[in-house]
């Protein structure tokens, strides 16, 4: 986590125009596959009784660091470059195939939350120390409830930084008994995925029992829970904030990515600032993606949305109307939100996240902070914002190495012409080539 009070430091040539909208749009764009389930599909395929396939998977920082981390632990992935989507220009499949886990090992975790907090239950299954680090940013992020968690199922851990974070190691004794553990994940759902991703291998099973006073992103352990079962796994999720994993294989899959559903959000918003239309192929009818939420949050905010067979279509006409929303289930989408409500009609207030001050940055202060800089009114709360629209201007909107910062300085600079939005390569980290798809939104 980067702090907003750090300074970045910046190069003349990182610093992007964004672009301005000229006119109403009218455009489709294709949106990559989602890094949460890519990277929960990865870690299943890696821990699975036999060889799998991964189409149309993301291939992002996040998503590369995660293969090369099962990779370092001894699964064999490699590129299956003769399928008729890679001949259409798609990335090629991902052929994953398990292998015993092995030490000594370094994983490197650059600011991936889900390789940081999934793989040390995966570590733990390993025979011998695997050693855990990543991005100067990342070595803030909490691992508290994850490491205690899994001392407490007798799995050694030595941290060589400050107690709960980055960087630590994992010995694995290649086996872990299971049984029951509690986990406080009020800081991040993604320590209980973590744990139930692994827990099929324990020979025990686990169950996993939630202790903190809130539990953020309900919908990626809903993710978790589905992958597993159709994995083949037996969870029993029926008691509130309790979920018990049984002890079996996991089945090896063939399996299709769904689009990110966050990342299409910014395309999809611009539609109510620039006006026109904007699609997103590829919309699934069920998901467990937290994104889902996004076309009715879109239409309090003024937008007309239909869904025609896999196609979201989003409609505005540049004006934004404020609401007040409760993001708990949902946090990833604030930035966006967060953008749309500075240029809206009226106040919005954003509650239920005050988990994204352990994002990639203190996402409520960055907002805050950045919303600011341009002219807004902006005021952090116990759990969210209230942002309150005024005149705004340019400046260079700072990102804290923040992706979902980097995008909602584009959609702002959507209203502001000279928007300078700093480091926008970070992007990268889950939506390859965003400049490239937002200059052919606008120029359709």
């Amino acid at each position: 986590m980067t702090t907003p009070a750090t300074t970045a430091t910046r190069e003349a040539d990182a610093d992007w125009l964004a672009p301005t909208a000229t006119g109403p749009l009218d455009a489709t764009v294709e949106v990559p596959g989602s890094k949460s389930l890519t990277n929960r599909y990865l870690v299943l395929a890696a821990l699975a009784s036999g060889p799998g396939r991964l189409r149309g998977a993301l291939r992002s920082r996040d998503t590369e660091l995660m293969a090369a981390a099962l990779a370092t632990l001894g699964t064999r992935l490699t590129d299956d470059a003769r399928t008729d989507a890679t001949a259409a220009g798609a990335d090629p499949d991902w052929l994953i195939t398990p292998a015993p886990l092995r030490g000594p090992a370094t994983i490197d975790c650059g600011l991936a939350g889900t390789v940081m907090r999934f793989l040390p239950a995966v570590a733990a299954l390993a025979d011998g120390p695997i050693r855990f680090d990543g991005d100067e940013g990342a070595r803030v992020r909490p691992m508290g409830p994850v490491l205690t968690a899994l001392r407490a199922l007798g799995v050694s851990i030595t941290e060589s930084g400050a107690v709960g974070h980055l960087p630590f190691t994992v010995t694995g004794r290649g086996s872990v008994r299971g049984g029951a553990v509690d986990v406080d994940a009020s800081a991040s759902s993604q320590f209980v995925s973590g744990l139930l991703l692994a827990a099929a291998r324990f020979e025990q099973g686990l169950t996993v029992r939630h202790i903190g006073a809130t539990l953020p992103s309900l919908p990626h352990i809903d993710m978790t829970v589905q992958l597993l079962r159709d994995a083949g796994v037996t969870v029993d999720d029926s008691r509130p904030a309790i979920w018990r994993v049984a002890p079996g294989p996991i089945a090896a899959r063939d399996v299709r990515v769904e689009p990110d559903l966050s990342n299409a959000g910014p395309f999809l918003a611009a539609a109510l600032i620039a006006g026109g239309t904007v699609r997103v192929p590829g919309w699934p009818a069920t998901t467990t993606q937290p994104g889902a939420l996004l076309p009715q949050i879109l239409e309090r905010m003024g937008a007309t949305t239909r869904l025609d067979g896999d196609v979201l279509t989003v409609t505005g006409t540049g004006v934004v109307h404020g609401l007040d929303l409760d993001l708990h289930a949902a946090g990833e989408l604030a930035p966006t939100l967060a953008a749309l409500a500075a240029l809206g009609d009226s106040p919005t207030r954003l509650r239920g996240i005050a988990h994204l001050r352990g994002h990639e940055t203190d996402r409520l202060a960055a907002l805050a902070i950045e919303i600011t800089r341009l002219g807004g009114q902006v005021e952090q709360t116990a759990d969210g914002l209230v942002i309150t629209p005024r005149p705004l201007h340019a400046a260079t909107m700072r990102t804290y190495h923040d992706h979902r910062m980097a995008t909602a300085g584009a959609l702002l600079g959507l209203r502001i012409p000279g928007l300078l939005v700093e480091n926008v390569a970070t992007t990268a980290k889950t939506l390859p080539d965003f400049p490239g798809l937002w200059r052919r939104m606008l120029a359709r």
